[in-house]
């Protein structure tokens, strides 16, 4: 059976930091917290993402907290990510992989109908045997949706030989949780220093990522 590769988007596959954290200070100053750096931010974000907002606050925020927050961030974020591209060799490692007889699907947090036109921009989709993006409510974990993901795409990916590379711990807790594995890429949302205790490999580049899944999961 073929290595398969679930990529994750969002600060993997597209480079987008700098409108998620305008995006993100848009959000704070809703709940009066003062915009962060990339690096400070970096530093502090995790997942699921109403925690985050309170360990800002102190506390948890209110429902109506909540959906300000999550509107000024996607309203902030469509305007910034327009201008955003592909990391850097993104295109050649998607198309490589293919060629190579292996297989790969992509699943992202970001809102499913705002994904699959993005993703057909940069014409990847046909990569892909699956894009699936999130249907439903903001601020979960990946793993139920990864688990959803997997069982879609049926008998032709065993998730014992798929490797799911992101940018977040939660990427790869959600791997381990369904027997898959992980390699996490420090070009995203967190640094290094908060990827290394997950447990599984660290890169600083999506072409070690991939070299790095065909040799785990072969």
């Amino acid at each position: 059976m073929r290595t398969h590769i679930v990529w994750d988007w969002n600060g993997t596959l597209f480079h987008d930091m700098e409108a998620v954290l305008g995006a993100s200070n848009a959000a704070f100053a809703t709940i009066g917290v003062g915009p962060m750096s990339l690096q400070e931010y970096r530093e502090q974000y995790e997942i699921p993402i109403p925690r985050f907002y309170q360990r800002l606050l102190g506390r948890e925020p209110s429902r109506e907290e909540w959906l300000e927050l999550d509107d000024a961030f996607h309203q902030r974020y469509r305007e910034l990510s327009a201008s955003c591209g592909l990391t850097e060799g993104a295109r050649e490692l998607v198309a490589d992989w293919q060629a190579a007889g292996h297989s790969q699907s992509l699943l992202s947090m970001y809102v499913h109908e705002n994904l699959v036109p993005l993703v057909e921009t940069f014409g990847l989709t046909g990569h892909f045997l699956r894009v699936d993006g999130r249907s439903g409510p903001a601020g979960g974990q990946k793993a139920e949706h990864l688990v959803r993901h997997l069982a879609a795409l049926g008998e032709e990916v065993d998730p014992a030989r798929t490797v799911l590379i992101g940018d977040a711990a939660d990427d790869a807790l959600a791997a381990l949780s369904v027997g898959a594995r992980a390699v996490l890429y420090t070009g995203g949302s967190h640094t290094r220093e908060k990827l290394e205790p997950v447990g599984v490999p660290v890169v600083d580049t999506l072409a070690e990522a991939v070299e790095l899944a065909g040799r785990i999961a072969g």
